[in-house]
């Protein structure tokens, strides 16, 4: 069985090539010796792979068998995953001074909205949009940390590795110092931290951009010299400006204040940016093998970087706007789904959209119960838990 890490590096067997690219193979007519490639993800047909021995027809009947097999398990465990984050999502609505169980939430919900009611107002209009915000911001991180990783094919990438972190917080500061984060309906933070986000994208790639082709190491390097840089500039503003710990704690993100407003703004991103980066899973698959053979294969590798980094650029930058900077989140639940489910991204990436808002509404209730009469930012949660549990990942991996 595959672990953690596999399919970032050039495969040495055609069965594993098959694992990634879900090919299918089929004699043309009159032809014993040439077989033609599916369309199963390819943009091109009539791709031809010559000299093809009949062990091929082997291996294609059982990685068939395999497949089955494999989505037989992979769908009790996307279940389970999905139970266990409504748990966590009851608990964290229920978790509070005014304790309610899990029925007592769902009685709540069922219910609507009741005036008179002091645990329906607690319940709907402090406790759900901050569990809810949790379960989106959660999912587009692990969604953003998948993609990348498989972009970049690197299992230690995460959703700001091309600078979009200290860019959306350029904007956020900004607005936070201006004073202007009640502009827009009390979306002004949200909104210049986009801005913020997407002008470090287009700075990152005008600075890889050369003769018309961007390659993804210079793509890295840029990304992260682009965050040292913008990381400079806001120290140097929250120096300037001697601001106080309000801004400090969006920095490192929480999740406190939380209106509706930016619920629907978070709902939005969410509906548009997972579905845009699932559509491409398959081709990530071929694309996390290798460049040069997502190329042979027919897929139109610039196209699948620009749709990648734009979609998890923008998803980013709207969680930043949103609650500050999350670390770990997005490098830890894809490496968890990977574990769990394998290393095909079709399976892996909708796992991980499950995993990382059950994470985040654990660090959320760790952080606003860990020290009594004191909430810490979510984002210092989970960097104290998410790089331990990293490493021991890391671990385990290098000695299998």
């Amino acid at each position: 069985m595959l672990s953690v890490g596999d399919g970032f590096n050039m495969p040495a067997r055609v069965d594993r090539l098959r694992v990634f690219t879900g090919l299918s193979l089929h004699l043309l007519p009159g032809s014993e010796s040439v077989q033609k490639v599916g369309k199963v993800g390819i943009d091109r047909p009539d791709c031809r792979v010559t000299k093809v021995t009949p062990r091929l027809e082997r291996i294609d009947i059982l990685h068939r068998v395999a497949t089955a097999a494999a989505s037989a398990r992979r769908t009790p465990a996307l279940f389970l995953l999905a139970g266990v984050l409504l748990l966590a999502f009851l608990i964290h609505v229920g978790w509070g001074g005014n304790w309610l169980s899990p029925l007592d939430v769902l009685r709540e919900l069922v219910h609507g909205i009741t005036t008179g009611d002091r645990s329906n107002t607690v319940v709907w209009e402090l406790r759900l949009p901050r569990a809810i915000a949790c379960v989106l911001v959660g999912g587009m991180l692990a969604a953003v940390g998948s993609s990348f990783q498989s972009l970049f094919r690197n299992p230690l990438a995460d959703p700001f590795i091309v600078g979009v972190s200290s860019g959306a917080a350029v904007g956020g500061v900004c607005a936070l110092v201006l004073g202007i984060s009640a502009a827009f309906g009390g979306l002004g933070t949200m909104a210049l931290a986009f801005v913020g986000g997407i002008g470090s994208l287009l700075l990152v790639l005008t600075l890889a951009h050369r003769r018309g082709i961007i390659d993804v190491t210079t793509l890295l390097l840029s990304g992260v010299v682009v965050g040292s840089f913008l990381s400079g500039v806001i120290s140097l503003a929250l120096y300037a400006t001697g601001e106080n710990s309000r801004v400090m704690q969006w920095l490192m993100g929480s999740m406190t204040p939380m209106f509706w407003s930016r619920v629907v703004i978070l709902a939005v991103a969410a509906a548009i940016g997972p579905p845009i980066l699932m559509l491409q899973s398959r081709k990530m698959n071929a694309f996390a093998i290798g460049e040069s053979t997502a190329r042979h294969l027919g897929i139109n590798t610039s196209q699948l970087k620009a749709t990648i980094l734009i979609t998890g650029t923008a998803m980013a930058a709207v969680c930043v706007g949103a609650v500050g900077i999350i670390g770990f989140l997005g490098l830890v639940a894809p490496h968890i789904a990977r574990r769990i489910l394998g290393v095909d991204w079709r399976v892996s990436m909708p796992g991980a959209l499950l995993i990382g808002p059950t994470l985040l509404l654990t660090a959320d209730v760790i952080a606003q119960r860990l020290i009594p009469g004191m909430e810490l930012p979510v984002g210092v949660i989970t960097a104290l838990l998410g790089a331990p549990f990293l490493l021991i990942l890391l671990r385990k991996d290098a000695k299998a």
